[in-house]
């Protein structure tokens, strides 16, 4: 009898860990509550029990499943967020701007409100070493500039769960810094946009600061989509 291939034997395995996140999704599994054991799983999935221990194994790596010994399994989030990379990875330029612009503005709000002398400093740093408009050879260092900047203010929030947050979309968010300066026809926000982020959240002006933030990344979203609504 043929045995199957260490392929076939993932796919499966990545069938049984969606199926279990269609039960989250779907409300039939709740946050404290054992699922169901191995062989009522195999047979509801179609699969084998090993199948279902790997899945389990896979979901609890990722903190949607607790598995105690001699208890069961349970449910400890109904989101997964080992999932989130591959959704973030199809989700359209404009859609990664929007998320980048929600947390970029609240960010700079909050800076402007919490801000010390030494997060105004490494801002500075940042935004020296940021410059104007990068040198196609040395584009990819003018990137990592920007993200300096753009983490310094994130950092100046003091609010440590938003920091993870930004952190977890920096990926996404260099992507789109590197899209910006590829993309024939987008504008790219320059050095005085973020010169002005950064006056206001000095100035402690929190108004100021969310509307210079705001202005940094409309025209972008503007040009991708000018019939889409503005950010609020």
């Amino acid at each position: 009898m043929p045995t199957s291939t260490p392929a076939a034997r993932r796919s499966l395995v990545d069938r049984a860990v969606e199926q279990m996140r269609h039960c989250l999704e779907r409300g039939e599994w709740r946050v404290g509550e054992r699922i169901p054991i191995e062989p009522e799983l195999a047979e509801q999935f179609g699969v084998s029990r090993n199948t279902v221990r790997e899945a389990v194994r896979v979901l609890a790596y990722n903190g949607v499943l607790e598995v105690r010994q001699g208890d069961g399994t349970y449910v400890r989030s109904a989101v997964d967020a080992g999932d989130m990379p591959q959704d973030l990875s199809r989700a359209t330029l404009r859609e990664h701007l929007e998320v980048r612009a929600m947390l970029e503005v609240e960010s700079a709000r909050l800076a402007a409100e919490r801000r010390t002398p030494e997060d105004l400093e490494v801002m500075r740093a940042a935004l020296s070493l940021r410059g104007e408009h990068p040198h196609k050879r040395r584009r990819s260092v003018f990137v990592e500039h920007d993200l300096a900047f753009h983490r310094a203010v994130v950092e100046a929030a003091h609010n440590p769960a938003l920091a993870k947050l930004y952190a977890f979309f920096e990926r996404a968010v260099r992507s789109t810094v590197r899209a910006t300066l590829e993309v024939q026809g987008l504008p790219e926000p320059d050095y005085a946009a973020h010169v002005r982020v950064f006056e206001a959240i000095a100035e402690r002006d929190a108004e100021a600061a969310v509307q210079a933030a705001r202005a940094l990344l409309q025209p972008i979203l503007d040009a991708l989509d000018p019939a889409a609504p503005r950010l609020p």
